[in-house]
């Protein structure tokens, strides 16, 4: 099997590969050429220089590696064409499995308009707003008039935070609707949008699912709300803001929209919590493996890479809903090379010093060691520091520990953020919303 991936993500496929017996060839540009993954893999290519679209991202490079090596399939990670879907069609053309589900699937759900149409279809909750794409003004101050201010305008083709804007009022509506969808024209290559409500007291909540095409499981939900502008800082499972009944109301409505879609291998249906209503909200579905998706393996004891591959592969999941119980608390910190005393800008470098902490409950997913250098390429995620605890309360000062032990030297880190995060009351109390983090930094003067 091919791993088009780096980093964590792909270390992680690698060592999954060698416990089934799979035979990995890794591909790799050139600024990973010393990289851990790649001294793991059983074999690698290079498809080509540091940049990202001449390498990571350029399909047909991964494509034409794969023909070459003769693999079965191919593992996209997450990010980089992991949810491409033109990609995943050269790969069916090419008779390349793909570890995910279909093209049609990824371009279907990707698309989110369509996805909300089909959500609403599965009796799914969505966010009040347009019933489809906005082309022009006089279509979105009509559903600006029955949403009501704020309203959030949001690309279809956008993700990962990007291509959203708030609009506070009608005075600026026409103007804020022509610059978004000039926006996702460069971006995404699609200036298609669409309007919702604007929810200002929200959690980031989402189910993990994997179906085989005929079972469909979740393994519970990962509370996301720790965010800085919309990225994730800090995942949790459960999440402390749920009762029972919310609990299954999400999980039943992330499994229908599976069924709904006929949606085969891993991926993660994310909802909005409106706080004050206690109503979720379905806004998107991420068609392949998350970055926080060991924290549903450590509550659940599954291990979600294997199960992809075997699923990829033709075997039934072998489980029913019943046999996956969630057990613990789990607590996931991605650890950056940032400064966060410097706006969180990039710090890449040559690691002096590493040590990885460690204990029980303690899990650390890195592809980084000492004397390894940081490229200034890619994501400043280094590793992802997760821990399980009997309970919450367990898990925080189960991490809180591990981040002292975590040493990294010769750059800078968000360890030290991290605690300060974990160890304030408003974390503590379970009590917050995705505006918490930048009340933090406000209150520390950031």
């Amino acid at each position: 099997m091919l791993i088009a991936n780096r980093g964590e993500i792909a270390l992680r496929v690698v060592r999954a590969c060698k416990e089934l017996g799979i035979e990995s060839v890794l591909a790799y540009s050139e600024a990973d050429r010393d990289s851990l993954p790649v001294k793991l893999a059983d074999r690698a290519v290079c498809i080509g220089p540091a940049q990202v679209n001449a390498s990571y991202r350029k399909a047909r490079a991964v494509v034409s590696a794969a023909l070459a090596y003769k693999v079965d399939a191919v593992h996209p990670g997450y990010g980089f064409l992991s949810e491409n879907a033109d990609f995943a069609a050269l790969c069916e053309q090419e008779d390349i499995g793909f570890i995910g589900p279909s093209s049609d699937i990824i371009r279907r759900m990707g698309d989110k308009i369509e996805a909300k149409v089909i959500a609403r279809r599965a009796g799914v909750p969505t966010v009040p707003g347009s019933l489809g794409a906005i082309a022009q003004y006089d279509e979105a101050r009509s559903v600006a008039n029955e949403v009501g201010f704020p309203l959030l305008i949001k690309a279809a083709a956008g993700g990962g935070g990007r291509g959203m804007r708030v609009v506070e009022s009608a005075d600026t509506l026409e103007r804020d609707l022509s610059e978004i969808m000039s926006e996702a024209e460069v971006a995404f290559g699609d200036p298609s949008v669409y309007i919702e409500r604007y929810l200002t007291d929200i959690r980031h909540i989402e189910i993990q699912v994997v179906s085989d095409g005929d079972t469909v499981l979740h393994l519970g939900e990962r509370d996301c709300t720790t965010q800085r502008r919309n990225q994730k800082l800090i995942e949790e499972s459960p999440s402390p803001a749920l009762d029972a009944t919310l609990r299954q109301g999400l999980a039943d409505a992330a499994v229908a929209l599976c069924r709904e879609v006929g949606y085969k291998n891993a991926g993660t249906v994310e909802f909005v919590f409106d706080n004050l209503e206690r109503k979720y909200y379905f806004i998107e579905m991420n068609t392949r493996i998350q970055v926080e998706h060991p924290v549903s393996e450590m509550v659940s004891g599954l291990d979600l890479i294997k199960l992809q591959l075997l699923i990829a592969g033709g075997a039934a999941i072998g489980l029913t809903q019943q046999d996956v119980v969630i057990s613990g608390h789990a607590i996931e910190c991605r650890i950056n090379a940032e400064d966060p005393e410097n706006n969180f800008s990039p710090s890449p470098g040559k690691i002096t010093n590493f040590r990885s902490p460690g204990g029980f409950g303690v899990r650390l997913d890195t592809h980084v060691e000492s004397g390894y250098m940081i490229p200034p390429y890619y994501d400043s995620m280094i590793g992802k520091l997760i821990c399980w605890g009997r309970d919450r309360d367990e898990a925080i000062v189960r991490t809180l520990r591990a981040l002292d032990e975590l040493v990294v030297d010769g750059i800078i880190t968000t360890a030290a953020f991290h605690k300060e995060i974990l160890d304030s009351g408003k974390f503590r109390s379970g009590d917050f919303n995705t505006a918490f983090v930048a009340e933090f930094l406000t209150s520390r003067g950031t």
